[in-house]
Parts: structure tokens; sequence; C-alpha cells
């Protein structure tokens, strides 16, 4: 089976009350995206999840600058409101309970404005608010997606974690490094993928429910067949927050870690990883 080159990326971009982040997300999006060659089609979709705080009134400055961008506003998630979410209509009601549903929605919107392109000829981008992407993000994508990948997982790695102790960022960095495998590793992060579009919906998308929706859409993909990378040089920068927008999200690891870590006392500096 032929594979056709890529003509158009679409990023989606979940975000839950995100006005601190949101703001440098964007930028980066646009840096990465703004290096694809000429021919290229892109669309950045802002998924608003029942969002309180100032996070739409940035979008739509945002948006006012930036053609290839729009946002859609949730107003319950599995049935269940938060707050007095407001903003312009309409808003959606998602029947999924999980940022599964979330993600999904904003692909299915995505792929709406970006029609005119074949699925197979399409690459969805998936990150998330409080995460910055380098500028050769999306290009290093589609350079893994080129051979006929149907999907490209990156690492991540931490941003601001100064106010994590020592022995929270040594075990982080423990479980990173056990998943490495030359230049492959074992990981799956929401806030860095990459999926063919007709592999995407193939497969029926990120599951709807629950926490760790990143797996299991990754699942979905290798049962059913589809060639997936790992490559260790894709990399983004993610939040080292404790509190995070998403139940079983890196925040929630990163809490844990450093709960398991009082008490203990932190290596001898020449003990301690990069």
């Amino acid at each position: 089976m032929s594979v056709r080159p890529i003509t158009a990326v679409g990023v989606v971009v979940p975000a839950h009350n995100e006005q601190e982040h949101i703001g440098a997300c964007l930028q980066s999006v646009r840096t990465a995206l703004a290096r694809l060659p000429v021919g290229i089609a892109s669309a950045v979709t802002v998924v608003l999840d029942r969002c309180t705080d100032d996070t739409p009134t940035l979008v739509e400055e945002w948006e006012r600058s930036w053609p290839e961008l729009a946002a859609l506003r949730i107003a319950a998630l599995g049935g269940r409101r938060v707050g007095g979410a407001a903003g312009p209509e309409p808003a959606y009601i998602v029947a999924g309970s999980g940022v599964g549903a979330v993600r999904d929605l904003g692909v299915r919107l995505t792929l709406e404005r970006l029609r005119a392109y074949p699925t197979g000829a399409t690459w969805l981008l998936h990150t998330d608010a409080d995460t910055t992407v380098p500028p050769d993000w999306a290009l290093a994508h589609l350079r893994h997606a080129a051979p006929g990948v149907s999907g490209v997982a990156g690492l991540t790695e931490l941003s601001g974690a100064h106010h994590l102790s020592v022995v929270a960022q040594q075990r982080y960095r423990a479980l990173v490094r056990a998943g490495l495998d030359g230049d492959r590793h074992a990981h799956v992060y929401g806030a860095n993928l990459g999926v063919r579009a007709d592999a995407y919906l193939a497969v029926g998308g990120f599951p709807p429910d629950g926490s760790g929706e990143d797996h299991g859409l990754w699942r979905r993909l290798r049962a059913a067949g589809h060639v997936l990378a790992r490559p260790t040089a894709v990399r983004v920068r993610t939040s080292a927050r404790l509190r995070g927008r998403a139940a079983g999200g890196l925040a929630d690891l990163l809490c844990s870690l450093e709960a398991g870590s009082a008490g203990e006392t932190a290596a001898p500096a020449a003990e301690r990883g990069p």
C-alpha cells in the first residue's frame, strides 16, 4: 500500500483553566507550524474544557491574529458541569467522562476544518495547554511519519521542577530512563503525540472515559497492526506542577513521587543523575 505524503497538520490542545500557561503553549505551537514546508495546511483547535478563568478570553485574543486557530467550548463532560463555565455559544456537552472525550471532540472538529485534505495525508498532533513544544516539533513528527508510520510518541521533559524535592526529581528521571532503549523509548504522553488521521479514525480514536487516554489510543493502534514509532529525540516541556487538571496525569505521578520522598535523604551530588 502506498503512503501519501502529509499535506495537512492539525493540532489539538485541551485546556481547563490554563490562563497561566496557554499563551506560551500557543506561541510555541505557532512557531513550530510556521516551519512547515510551503503547501502543508494547518489547523489548531483549543478545546476549552469547562473553563471558569480567563483562558477563553486569552485564546480569543490569539484567534484575532491567527486564522488557523479556532476554539470550541465544552460546558459539561460526562454530564458533569464545573462552576459557572461562561463563554460564547454554542457549547458542547460531551458524553465521555475523560480527557479522551475532550481530545476526540477537538480532533473531529479539526478534521472538519481540514476536510479538503485526505485523512491519509493528514497528521494529527496532540499537546497540552501547560506544555511548550520546540520549533522543530511538527517537522520532527513528519520526519518519522514519512516512512509510513501511523503514530509517533515523543518524550516529555519537566519545566519548572525547582519546587520538587531532589529525591522526587531523581525518581522521575529514573522512571524515564527505565523506558529508554537507545534512540527509542517505551513511554506515551498526550502532551507529545502524533497520529495519522485515517489510522485514528479506523481505531475509534481516544477512549472517551477514565484516565490514560494516550495509552488507550496507542494500544488500539498497536492492536490494529499500525506501524508506530517512539523516538527519544522528539521532546516537549511540560509543567512540573503538583495539582493537575486531569486525574491520573503527570501531576498525580509527580505528587506521588513527592509524597514518597518525604523523610528520605537526597543522594550525594556525585551520585545524582542528569
